[in-house]
């Protein structure tokens, strides 16, 4: 695989808000790593939207935290690196769900936009499979009014849609399995329904720098992944040791219920 053009890709974010199409896994280590998703779900039910899921399996640990993930995220927000959350969006068939415009971090509680959200693509992202949809520069334009919705299709928990968004300025981001895009917390983005014969499935990361903070509450827990943590703002996240541990499940539990409530207010 060839060597990561780190300048080159700080460059495209900083300007743009976001980079797509960097490799990270080869084809068959992205089918891999699907086949351990599914054989997951066949086990313990639906994995969509579960926040914390690096906290009770392997594999999305071993992703999020893959050196050449934490090689870009280091490129673009320091060399102290904490991973806040993991987990899998999954769009399936032939369904109707979508995702409105929005920015990540009008709902995180985050003190400071010193943060990065991976996607990497584990089956076709496509426009017809409902890939992510970018406003190119938008993280320059601050916080917009989001607005809760009550449409049942949008996965968003509170459906929360940006109005009035420049439709022709918006750029689709293809992905291979195996490919991964990068994109800042302001910018505005919004997928489509996948309406393609295969499962649309991403796995989503978020990293922070250590001087970030929830301001919501005192509550939140991260992991550092490189360099040290100066401030010790976050309780501590364990990586997985095994799937489904029955020893950390109720906690995984109560940290996916403390995310959902912590992202479900303004």
């Amino acid at each position: 695989m060839e060597p990561l053009a780190l300048e080159e890709i700080a460059q495209g974010y900083d300007r743009e808000g976001y980079v797509g199409g960097i490799d990270i896994l080869s084809g068959s280590e992205a089918a891999n790593h699907r086949a351990i998703l599914e054989e997951m779900e066949n086990r313990h039910g639906a994995l969509h939207y579960k926040a914390k899921i690096h906290t009770i399996m392997q594999s999305p640990f071993e992703l999020a935290t893959h050196p050449r993930v934490l090689d870009v995220v280091e490129a673009l927000i320091g060399p102290d690196i904490l991973l806040y959350n993991v987990e899998y969006i999954i769009k399936e068939p032939k369904a109707p769900a979508h995702v409105s415009w929005h920015q990540d971090l009008t709902y995180w509680g985050l003190s400071h936009d010193d943060q990065v959200s991976l996607w990497l693509a584990l089956s076709p992202a496509s426009a017809e499979s409902g890939c992510m949809r970018i406003i190119p520069g938008s993280h320059r334009q601050g916080r917009k009014d989001h607005h809760v919705t009550r449409d049942e299709n949008n996965v968003l928990l509170q459906g929360q849609t940006v109005h009035g968004v420049p439709e022709a300025e918006a750029v689709l981001c293809p992905l291979n399995p195996g490919q991964a895009s990068f994109h800042h917390g302001w910018v505005l983005h919004a997928s489509m329904p996948n309406l393609s014969d295969d499962r649309r499935i991403g796995l989503n990361a978020q990293f922070l720098a250590p001087h970030v903070k929830q301001i919501k509450h005192d509550r939140d827990t991260a992991m550092l992944v490189r360099g040290q943590d100066r401030y010790g703002h976050f309780g501590r996240d364990l990586p997985a040791q095994s799937a489904f541990d029955e020893a950390v499940l109720h906690e995984w539990n109560e940290k996916n219920r403390l995310y959902v409530e912590t992202a479900g207010s303004q």
